[in-house]
């Protein structure tokens, strides 16, 4: 079976004194886990987290785990590498994807808003809003869309205040009186985007990423 497409290297783990395993976010085919040969060892085209390429992915039956080919087109990293707040951006967003997102499942969308988000974050004038929207879009990829546009009691459009951690939409002044130790304040940031991450990791039984807890 063989695999073709373009992809961003997410994650590397050492597999031998030669080789890694790597995980390579693709535009086509979602999340794809193979063995990157040579990579501890390479001195030139070196594998690095953050590059964008040209992806071949080989096995001779589906279940196997793949060889891949990796040919790196562009280092998205690079331009990030001296601002520490972009790069707990890029790490957070490399473990979310490595962490929620399930193997070989297409996910074009969230593929492309990634690759867009790398390229923007570092002339952005706000780069944690344009993080904050990307999590928005992910939290909707897995199914947890936010609803924002009228009260989930009573329909109303004027005065939303508050949103529900049960169902992500809105609420609004009047319908959560009595439950506003229970609702989340708008507007939304990151620290809402959190906790619905938070309970997507606690259902899926997965730990949440050190990356995105330490902002």
């Amino acid at each position: 079976m063989q695999i073709e497409t373009t992809g961003i290297l997410i994650n590397m783990r050492p597999f031998s004194e030669r080789d890694m395993i790597a995980h390579i976010f693709t535009r086509d085919n979602g999340v794809l886990v193979g063995m990157l040969r040579g990579a501890v060892v390479a001195k030139k085209n070196k594998p690095l987290i953050g590059q964008y390429g040209t992806v071949s992915w080989n096995a001779r039956v589906d279940s196997q785990l793949g060889v891949f080919h990796f040919e790196s087109e562009k280092n998205l990293s690079a331009p990030l590498m001296l601002n520490n707040d972009l790069l707990k951006i890029m790490n957070s967003v490399f473990a979310l994807i490595y962490t929620l997102i399930p193997e070989r499942e297409s996910y074009e969308n969230l593929y492309q808003r990634t690759l867009d988000l790398l390229q923007a974050i570092a002339s952005e004038g706000e780069p944690y809003d344009a993080y904050l929207k990307w999590e928005i879009g992910l939290l909707s990829d897995l199914g947890y869309a936010l609803d924002l546009k009228k009260c989930s009691g009573c329909g109303c459009v004027d005065n939303l205040v508050y949103l529900s951690p049960k169902t992500g939409r809105a609420v609004c002044a009047n319908c959560g009186q009595p439950y506003v130790d229970k609702l989340y304040k708008l507007p939304i940031n990151l620290d809402i985007t959190k906790r619905f991450i938070s309970g997507i990791c606690i259902a899926q039984g997965v730990d949440m990423p050190i990356s995105r807890k330490i902002f």
